[in-house]
């Protein structure tokens, strides 16, 4: 046998043993939007498709498995993760038929016409209030994925498990990032599983936050993205000029620290509000529009941070639409980059959908049996 053929049949060999390492990428644009719907006011999902597309979006978020949304994105040829919540990990933990039925009931159904691409299982459970979720989400992860192996699916949906930035003990500066050692027994057994499968390090961050709770130290601008002196990292001697760079770098880091230096991170959540209490510095809507605008350029770019510099970030952004249900402060319920009715919150370059006496349209769309929304005609670049 030559060289070349052996070469072919070894590809093809690696290929049948090792899929999903292969052939899954659930993320396979730079920016992405996460679609919450804690409202009672947002547009129909059909509606939504129209709005994403007109704004070039093709990889969305969502944070369960409503059949209502995934019948609408049919052939929209958006690629969709969605969420297996908190609450479904105890039982199917323990049961791996359980998660084969959740697979055949909301996954299975919808393929190939929904770009059903990943399965984020959980949502920031290590270093969450609720410990006895830290030590079900491996067993939760494992049973999904097998789940999927039994189905033929393995090879076109990632399994993943978004993190918050309670995951550190450490972030600063961004080469001293490291977990916290309570969470290691954890978090060591779910990274080596994901290295094995091919899974990315997904991270929420959010500089928003990160000032809010110290704007007496922390640069505005440096969260912003706007000019400031930055800051130098000794260690690495490199040095940053925002803040949304030095958190996935100290993610990098974290992941070094642990064995894991080959794996992706993946920013699954960050954003800025536009309008919060008087407690929550930061959060108005002049600020919300520079991030994200300043965010949005800078992920068209396709270019890595100053450690990774070959490793294209990429990121959903939090979120598509203000949601008016979700409790807590008045920030949570002001994140969208749309307000209720489908239009802008503020301009960063992208259409909104407007009530359907506006003057200009690139067509009427059918939703929930109505003729609710237009989109204004306008352009967007493509991400």
């Amino acid at each position: 046998m030559g060289f070349f053929s052996f070469f072919l049949w070894f590809i093809l060999l690696l290929s049948l043993l090792l899929p999903d390492v292969f052939l899954v990428h659930a993320f396979t644009g730079t920016y992405g939007i996460n679609y919450g719907r804690i409202a009672d006011n947002i547009p129909p999902p059909e509606s939504v498709v129209t709005l994403l597309k007109a704004a070039k979006i093709k990889n969305i978020r969502i944070y369960d498995a409503d059949h209502g949304v995934l019948r609408a994105f049919k052939g929209s040829g958006i690629e969709i993760i969605v969420g297996l919540g908190n609450e479904y990990l105890r039982d199917i933990s323990v049961n791996e038929d359980r998660a084969v039925q959740w697979v055949k009931e909301n996954v299975e159904p919808f393929l190939p016409g929904t770009l059903i691409t990943g399965i984020a299982v959980g949502n920031e459970i290590l270093g969450g209030a609720d410990t006895e979720l830290w030590e079900v989400l491996v067993p939760a992860v494992k049973n999904v994925y097998n789940a999927l192996d039994q189905l033929r699916l393995a090879n076109r949906i990632e399994v993943s498990s978004p993190h918050s930035e309670a995951v550190f003990a450490t972030t600063f500066p961004p080469s001293a990032g490291a977990f916290k050692e309570s969470i290691l027994p954890y978090m060591r057994p779910l990274l080596q599983f994901f290295s094995q499968i091919g899974t990315p390090f997904y991270i929420n961050a959010y500089p928003f936050l990160a000032y809010m709770s110290d704007p007496a130290h922390i640069d505005l601008n440096y969260a912003l993205f706007l000019p400031n002196p930055g800051i130098y990292d000794a260690k690495t001697k490199l040095h940053y000029d925002n803040m949304f760079e030095a958190q996935i770098d100290a993610a990098y880091a974290a992941l070094e620290k642990v064995g894991f230096d080959k794996m992706e991170v993946i920013v699954s959540e960050t954003g800025w509000a536009s309008k919060g209490d008087e407690n929550e510095a930061g959060a108005i809507l002049k600020n919300a529009r520079t991030y994200n605008r300043n965010l949005r350029k800078k992920l068209l770019k396709k270019k890595g941070t100053p450690y990774r510099p070959r490793t294209v970030v990429k990121a959903y952004i939090f979120a598509l639409f203000n949601e008016n249900l979700k409790p807590g402060p008045t920030s949570e319920r002001n994140f969208g980059l749309f307000k209720a009715d489908g239009s802008t919150a503020y301009d960063i370059g992208f259409t909104g959908l407007v009530p359907s006496s506006a003057s200009s349209f690139l067509g009427s769309i059918k939703g929930n049996g109505h003729d609710w929304y237009r989109v204004i005609s306008g352009q967007a670049d493509h991400l």
